[in-house]
């Protein structure tokens, strides 16, 4: 079914737009550490570990930190509001840069992946300010408000990867002045949480709807194929992108070259937002979807096709658009599936398997690319073929959910 409009909901937005500004600046400021931390997550990793095999796990960790906080981040916010697991979020983020850079500067594996782990409650957070935008808008604006939140990660593409430029080398420890400066944004970021206003929700009581549980959400078509879709999005995207550092330096280029490629791919990830919501809203979620799974499928012909420097920033440049289209996509369709007493549940259900998509995806990366293959070009071919029967699953899912009679 689809969630009708609930009867505290605005008459105009006036007030989401206020709030999609605030979650724009945090996506621009805040989510600079995202691309800083996929930057020299694994080229930080490589120098740590004892085992190649293992240099992504420091990207694998945040993933997992991601996905454990997911649930309980959810929860908060359905009590305490918006403002408040935004907070928690920043604080981890802090928390898990300081315990990084003290893994850095003692060479500690074990340690840096603590801070990699504690790193994921901030990615976690930034993952519901795309929700956080809907609250209070009008269904209309939904998809736009989401869109627009999406697109303050551009802002994020341009500055994490230049911070790394200046900050990578800029110490006696490699990437130890990058751990430092992803500590400032979230201390300078977290202050943009004053001028939030999200109403907290109120407090249920015995005539408050108590909505579906889970797994009747879960049986939902709708909710069920936007969270496959949503799900392969994101995971394929990270399997690519977690290796690509490793790949571009593998094969010959510098680590600022992997910085600009980085920076190309998240740049694509966000740039499509000033007008994915606009297509969602003409066209329809499904179609978005289902176009963003074509371009990362167009992704990962590119990429088998070489290893010059150009097929890697026209293969993770396709790897943004698609994960895009797919995800916002997928976003749309899930809010769109809910009624508001239910958001806590379904929005950390859809986050939890997300993440732990995204987990597996990016664990599997590391072992594809390097142990894998006699070759970088051969852990390199085998990630992007591995893309292959996801992107099949995810596409049948959606065909078979267009293809449904729809309710009257």
């Amino acid at each position: 079914m689809v969630a009708t409009p609930h009867p505290d909901a605005p008459a105009s937005d006036r007030r989401a737009r206020r709030n999609v500004m605030v979650l724009v600046a945090a996506q621009a400021i805040l989510g600079a550490q995202m691309p800083m931390f996929f930057t020299v997550g694994g080229l930080a990793g490589s120098t740590l570990a004892a085992n190649p095999c293992w240099a992504t796990l420091p990207i694998s960790l945040i993933v997992l930190g991601s996905m454990c906080s997911a649930t309980p981040l959810a929860a908060l916010m359905q009590r305490y509001g918006r403002r408040s697991g935004f907070v928690v979020g920043a604080l981890g983020g802090t928390a898990g840069a300081a315990i990084g850079a003290w893994g850095l500067m003692v060479a500690s594996f074990p340690i840096f992946l603590l801070g990699s782990f504690l790193t994921g409650i901030y990615m976690s957070a930034q993952g519901f300010y795309r929700f956080a935008a809907t609250d209070t808008a009008t269904p209309e604006f939904r998809p736009k408000a989401i869109s627009f939140v999406m697109a303050g990660g551009l802002l994020a593409a341009i500055l994490g990867p230049q911070l790394v430029k200046v900050t990578a080398e800029g110490m006696a420890v490699p990437f130890f002045g990058t751990y430092l400066a992803i500590i400032v944004l979230n201390l300078v970021g977290m202050l943009l949480f004053i001028l939030l206003d999200i109403p907290t929700p109120a407090r249920p009581t015995a005539d408050t709807p108590r909505g579906r549980s889970r797994m009747e959400m879960l049986r939902e078509p709708r909710i069920a194929v936007a969270i496959i879709c949503g799900t392969v999005s994101y995971a394929l995207m990270n399997l690519v992108m977690t290796s690509s550092p490793l790949a571009v330096v593998g094969c010959g280029f510098t680590t600022a070259n992997a910085a600009d490629v980085v920076s190309a791919h998240v740049v694509a990830m966000f740039a499509p937002s000033f007008f994915t919501g606009h297509l969602i809203a003409r066209y329809g979620a499904e179609r978005v979807v289902g176009l963003g799974l074509a371009i990362l499928a167009g992704a990962g012909v590119v990429a088998l096709m070489g290893v010059e420097l150009g097929h890697f920033f026209v293969a993770l440049v396709l790897l943004g658009i698609g994960w895009n289209f797919g995800f916002i996509g997928a976003t749309s369709m899930l809010t769109a599936a809910h009624a508001p007493e239910e958001r806590g549940r379904i929005q950390g259900m859809n986050d939890f398997i997300v993440f732990g998509g995204v987990f597996v995806a990016s664990l599997s990366s590391g072992g594809l690319m390097n142990c894998s293959g006699g070759s970088v070009e051969a852990g390199w071919q085998l990630v992007n073929l591995a893309m292959v029967p996801f992107l099949v699953l995810a596409g049948a899912a959606l065909i078979w959910l267009m293809m449904r009679p729809q309710p009257a």
